[in-house]
């Protein structure tokens, strides 16, 4: 038998280059192999690439940069990585165990800058509080630096368990995936990561659009455009593009790539004249808008006003979420609403489960989609140009 066989496989894979920066004589600032290079010669996952560069980064033998590798880090950093970890162990005693019930669950969010987000963490809270535990929330900024160091905050503190509203998942957060072959319990909302099974819940973005896209179409709308703004090309927007373009295709229609409006930002409004979406509104290129989020619906609102343009009678908005109101009946917004409270209580209910069963250390994961439902009020109504085209 191979003594290799006794090593994990990301032991062995961390062994490889350290001899290979020291063998091969490498200096700071050099690529060492690919996650793919490093896959197909150890023949494993990428989860176990990740989980070994990973620990290689947090002793700063090397230095990990989204999109373009990893890299061999300066000696300096090493011996400044060992001296803190020789401080952080004399200081464990004062952490609390792995484990330990400290009655603390963890949120990490991007930001609580809307609604939605704002209902969410309502719900969590207190499907928290209705068990006995309390939230910590750290937010991200949707930055993968900063949701790192809540992951790893929150678990110093002595997070019992998190939801994570994670990033994008062209950019994994590694830590995300170390809790994963660790059994720490977590629970992703909103998003998952491609690939990587994880306990996860959101609600469907399919289905949203597609409850859209016949409520337009009814209305006799053809030229219906979708909207994001997002600075990063989620898996949720993405799953809610494909389900309008499955709603499209059902009824025979064609897909206008021009109608995908996605990869912008909308800042002041008082530069709308100058903003690409302000002219696609004011020339008329659609006569519908359906947008990924409640933000994005009234600034297209504001734009249509600015044009001279009336809501609905020259084009109809559907908005993901309710972006005027917390209280229901004062919306004025025709939207997707994805109950955001509910799925946050159960998001909590189901991770103090996990908690408590021990499930987050293996066996199956749980994946809860929870059906939208459409709410129509005034921003949507039926297409003019339709009626004077006499359809």
């Amino acid at each position: 038998m191979n003594t290799n066989d006794r090593i994990p496989l990301y032991q062995q894979i961390q062994d490889y280059i350290k001899t290979l920066i020291e063998s091969e004589g490498l200096k700071s600032g050099e690529r060492i192999p690919t996650d793919k290079e490093l896959m197909e010669l150890f023949n494993v996952s990428k989860i176990t690439v990740v989980n070994a560069l990973s620990g290689l980064a947090n002793d700063k033998v090397i230095m990990r940069v989204p999109g373009r590798g990893s890299f061999v880090s300066d000696p300096a950093e090493r011996e400044t990585a060992a001296e803190a970890a020789h401080g952080a162990a004399s200081r464990l005693e004062e952490r609390p165990l792995p484990g330990a019930k400290t009655g603390i669950i963890g949120l990490v969010m991007p930001s609580i800058d809307d609604y939605f987000a704002a209902r969410l963490i309502e719900g969590i809270q207190r499907g928290m509080l209705d068990q006995g535990y309390r939230a910590v929330i750290l937010l991200s900024s949707n930055q993968t630096k900063l949701e790192i160091e809540a992951i790893r905050t929150l678990r110093e503190i002595g997070a019992e368990g998190m939801v994570i509203f994670p990033m994008d998942e062209e950019q994994y957060n590694e830590e995300i995936l170390a809790m994963k072959l660790e059994g720490y319990p977590f629970l992703l909302i909103d998003r998952y990561l491609p690939g990587v099974e994880t306990h996860y819940m959101a609600a469907d973005g399919r289905m949203g659009t597609e409850l859209a896209v016949d409520h337009l179409w009814k209305l006799g709308h053809r030229e219906i455009a979708i909207c994001s703004d997002s600075p990063l090309q989620t898996v949720t927007v993405q799953e809610r593009i494909d389900g309008y373009m499955k709603a499209l295709k059902d009824r025979g229609a064609l897909i206008n790539p021009a109608h995908i409006i996605t990869d912008f930002q909308v800042g002041s409004l008082k530069d709308a004249d100058s903003h690409p979406l302000y002219r696609y509104i004011r020339n008329r290129m659609a006569t519908a808008y359906i947008t990924l989020n409640g933000r994005l619906g009234v600034q297209i609102y504001q734009m249509a006003r600015h044009a001279g343009l009336g809501v609905p009678d020259d084009l109809s908005i559907v908005s993901f979420d309710d972006p005027t109101s917390i209280v229901e009946e004062f919306s004025i917004f025709t939207h997707i609403k994805q109950f955001e409270r509910d799925m946050g209580y159960r998001a909590a209910s189901r991770l103090i489960e996990i908690v408590k069963s021990g499930s987050g250390r293996g066996g199956s994961y749980s994946k809860t989609l929870i059906k939208p439902e459409l709410i129509v009020r005034q921003t949507s109504g039926p297409c003019r140009a339709a009626a004077e085209a006499g359809e």
